[in-house]
């Protein structure tokens, strides 16, 4: 048997994250899908999609995303029922996501945050350039090359093995194809 559902939306609410009784953490929202086709009118309708997720995914996800974050999600199709208060049987379909992805970047995310999220986060540019391996400055931030660096500075060449003075030699019998 398969059950899989794979979508891509946006959230229209942020997570709401809960706690068991057992400490067990499960997050709640709702995915906007936009349909293919537009209707009469020419505008384009969204289904609404109940989303579950449990666990440490629950938290990072809470962590991550908020109203309007663009994230493709993968989990299975779970159907559940209760008895309300009024005792009626209530019937639920949801997901329950197993795999999520974040679809837009990092400086996109931020900028779709709460004003107070925003403005505490965007205040000044941040540069850790003594953490950063692929940069060309020495550990104290300056500009220029590390004396420690394995690095070598090839003039305008991007080609690896042209200061190495071996000829390669390659024949047809090498090649894969």
């Amino acid at each position: 048997m398969l059950n899989r559902a794979i979508l891509t939306g946006r959230l229209t609410r942020d997570v709401d994250l809960r706690y068991t009784q057992s400490g067990t953490a499960v997050g709640t929202f709702t995915l906007a899908v936009d349909r293919r086709f537009t209707n009469q009118q020419g505008e384009r309708e969204a289904d609404f999609i109940n989303c579950v997720i449990w666990r440490k995914s629950a938290e990072n996800f809470a962590n991550f995303v908020h109203k309007g974050s663009l994230v493709g999600i993968d989990g299975r199709i779970q159907t559940r029922n209760y008895e309300n208060q009024q005792g009626q049987r209530v019937y639920v379909t949801e997901i329950v996501v197993e795999n999520f992805a974040l679809l837009e970047p990092r400086s996109a995310r931020d900028n779709n945050a709460s004003p107070a999220a925003a403005s505490a986060g965007n205040s000044a540019p941040q540069q850790n350039n003594g953490d950063n391996p692929f940069n060309n400055s020495d550990s104290k931030g300056n500009g220029g090359t590390n004396n420690n660096s394995n690095t070598k500075n090839n003039s305008s060449s991007d080609d690896p093995f042209a200061n190495s003075g071996d000829s390669i030699d390659i024949s047809d019998d090498d090649l894969p194809f």
